[in-house]
């Protein structure tokens, strides 16, 4: 008993053992092999073909520009055009964002500087009382201003109220008030812009030109000898948006000007 005791025992334990071992292998997670598949990515870029197509478009453009530009005023003329559009998109942008009206002012007799008559551009808005109501005939200055490039001056001869048909001179009103800086004030040509931004004169046209300033700062400039026909300018069309003009003809400009 005593022997098959032992055996017994022994069995036992050689079973428990050899169920242990296989309770461990199938525990054991088996190892997968994974295949994963890479897709080769081209690199995205312009091929030779494609830069030089840009290349001449590019070209083509610059070179029908400077065409289009030729016989428009020099650096002054060309500088002030493009300021005086800034400042007409400026004015009409501040007319439709405070829902009132605006305008664009071209000084034309200040009381105190007359060097910069026919050369300050200003942009007044209506001003409003405290309950947001409209001050009748009350205008604020919303800008600082700017000045056309030197020897530049607006045009009050060219410029018309419709171009098209070369009538209507640019409307003046005097720009007063005790909220008005001495800097300011005086008479002003203008251009007006309703809470829409809809402009007062559609068709109207914006001229400058190139010449000499006379003494007394009050009468019109003078064409200079090297600034014969050299004027710039655009026409305002009913949403406030501008057309430049690409040769004097197209401003109605004589051959021969003496005054502007």
């Amino acid at each position: 008993m005593r022997c098959i005791d032992i055996c017994t025992c022994k069995n036992l334990k050689i079973v428990s053992i050899s169920t242990q071992l296989r309770f461990q292998t199938r525990s054991k997670p088996m190892k997968t092999l994974t295949i994963r598949r890479y897709r080769h990515l081209r690199a995205q870029a312009f091929t030779l073909v494609e830069m030089l197509v840009v290349i001449a478009i590019m070209s083509i453009l610059v070179t029908a520009g400077a065409v289009g530009l030729t016989g428009i005023g020099g650096k002054g003329v060309t500088s002030g055009v493009s300021v005086a559009d800034s400042m007409f998109d400026e004015a009409r942008t501040l007319a439709v964002g405070q829902r009132v009206k605006s305008r664009l002012l071209i000084a034309r007799n200040l009381t105190n500087n007359a060097t910069e008559n026919l050369r300050k551009i200003i942009i007044v808005t209506e001003e409003l009382d405290d309950d947001g109501n409209v001050k009748p005939n009350s205008w604020v200055v919303s800008s600082r201003g700017t000045l056309l490039p030197d020897k530049t001056f607006f045009s009050q001869d060219f410029s018309k109220e419709n171009q098209e048909s070369g009538i209507g001179l640019i409307p003046s009103a005097p720009l007063t008030g005790s909220n008005i800086t001495s800097s300011y004030r005086g008479e002003y040509f203008y251009y007006e812009f309703n809470a829409e931004g809809i402009i007062s004169t559609p068709g109207a046209s914006f001229i400058i030109g190139n010449g000499a300033r006379p003494v007394d700062g009050n009468s019109k400039p003078r064409v200079t000898s090297d600034g014969t026909r050299d004027f710039g300018g655009f026409v305002i069309w009913r949403n406030g948006r501008t057309s430049v003009f690409r040769n004097p003809s197209q401003m109605k400009i004589p051959d021969t000007v003496r005054n502007f």
